[in-house]
Parts: C-alpha cells; sequence; structure tokens
C-alpha cells in the first residue's frame, strides 16, 4: 500500500500580520514586567533567527531575558539564508566563544530555521549546550512550510547553487553535508519545542518531536518571538 499523499500546506500569510498586535499585547502583560517570573541566575543565553531574518528579530526577546537576570548573546546572523552547513559552522564558533565567556554550557533559543541550526549544534556540541528550545521548528519535516515559504527558499537555494555550483543540493532534504545528519539525531540535550496551532508559515504537525517536550500555544508563526505565553514557557524552562 502506498504511502498517503500529504496534500501542500498553503499557510496563511495575512495572518502572520497579527504580530504587531501580539507584540502590542506583550509590552503590557505581566510577564514582560517580570510579574510572577522567577529572577535568572545570570546564566548564558544565545537566541538564533529565523529564515530571512537578523538578530534584531530576536531584541525583544533579548531584552527581556536581559531585564529577568540572564546574559544574552546575539547569533552574528544579519540575514538567515546561507547554506546551512556553513551557519552551523559559525554558530558553532560562536557559541565556543560564548560558552568560554559564560565559563559553562549556554541555552540556545532558535526561532523557525533558527532551531533547526539549535539542534544541530546540541547535537554536535552537547557539552557546550544547557539546552535547546525551538519556537515554531519543524524539527521532524524541516521543508513542510506553505507554499510561499518554499518558493523562498527555492530563491535561496539558487543563490547558493549560483555561489557554490558544486553543492546543488543544498537547502533541501538530499543536503549531504553534516548538518543534515545532525538534524536527524535524536537529542543530545534537554529539547523544549514550542508550536503553534495557528502556524500560517509552518505546518505545526511538522513541529512536534519524539525526542523532547512539546509545548502547544495559540498565535502567528513570527509572533512566537512576542508572545507573552511563549515567554512564560521560556522563564519556566530556564
Amino acid at each position: 500500500m502506498s504511502a498517503p499523499v500529504i496534500p501542500p500546506f498553503r499557510g496563511n500569510v495575512l495572518g502572520e500580520a497579527r504580530w504587531q498586535l501580539e507584540l502590542a499585547m506583550l509590552l503590557v502583560s505581566d510577564v514582560f514586567r517580570g510579574h510572577g517570573v522567577p529572577p535568572g541566575d545570570g546564566a548564558a543565553v544565545l537566541t538564533i533567527p529565523g529564515f530571512l531574518a537578523g538578530d534584531p528579530s530576536l531584541a525583544v526577546l533579548r531584552t527581556w531575558l536581559r531585564r529577568c537576570g540572564y546574559r544574552t548573546y546575539r547569533s552574528g546572523i544579519s540575514w538567515n539564508v546561507d547554506c546551512s552547513e556553513a551557519a552551523v559552522r559559525r554558530l558553532d564558533r560562536r557559541l565556543a566563544e560564548v560558552s568560554e565567556r559564560a565559563g559553562g554550557p549556554v541555552t540556545l533559543i532558535g526561532h523557525s530555521r533558527g532551531g533547526l541550526l539549535a539542534h544541530a549544534l546540541g547535537v554536535r556540541r552537547p557539552s557546550r549546550v544547557r539546552q535547546v528550545i525551538t519556537l515554531g521548528s519543524p524539527l521532524s519535516s524541516p521543508f513542510d512550510a506553505s507554499v510561499l515559504t518554499l518558493a523562498a527558499v527555492g530563491g535561496a537555494r539558487l543563490g547558493q547553487n549560483l555561489l557554490r555550483p558544486a553543492r546543488t543540493q543544498c537547502l533541501t532534504t538530499a543536503c549531504p553535508c553534516a548538518f543534515g545528519s545532525d538534524l536527524r539525531a535524536p537529542a543530545r540535550v534537554p529539547l523544549t519545542s514550542i508550536r503553534t496551532s495557528e502556524d500560517g508559515i509552518v505546518r505545526p504537525e511538522s513541529c512536534v518531536v519524539a525526542d523532547g517536550d512539546n509545548v502547544a500555544v495559540r498565535g502567528s508563526h513570527i509572533g512566537l518571538c512576542v508572545s507573552s505565553r511563549v515567554y512564560e514557557e521560556i522563564a519556566r524552562l530556564l
């Protein structure tokens, strides 16, 4: 019997515009003001942005974490479209730097594609990673995204092929780089996947993991970066 055909995920791009409302709701919430949030212990947190995004997309999260008592660090990514293996190698160097500065393992928080990179880092360097928290990351099926998102991935793939003609499988499920095997490997550090059932970019079911904890919230995919409910979960995990 042949496997059932999974229809393309059309997503809801217009629904993603509500992230602005979610940000407004966060800024007036108790959790953002720190009410009921346990004080941090100064632990290091490295944030990794999603596809087509850069470190500024997680600026609000880092500001809140610092206010709560954690040390935050940027990934150094200005536009997350590079070859996955190249991105993980740069993040590996950044992780080594942050871990040495912090004097111990680091918590990784990755949004969307950033969560895929974070998981690969946790597999590759478990001694340097305290835990991995992903926000809307399709860990069980990395390319199970909306039609428009996959079109953008195709554009990024074309750019990679022009820059690196020998790597025609870059940004595909057939990628032979170490990143692919790391991504498929079981988690070697505590892993929590936070997803939204109303995701307009990534199919929510693709964010469910078998080797970690799964947390479901409501809201947009972009809004996971500025969701008061997500911040409550992060505070609990840290």
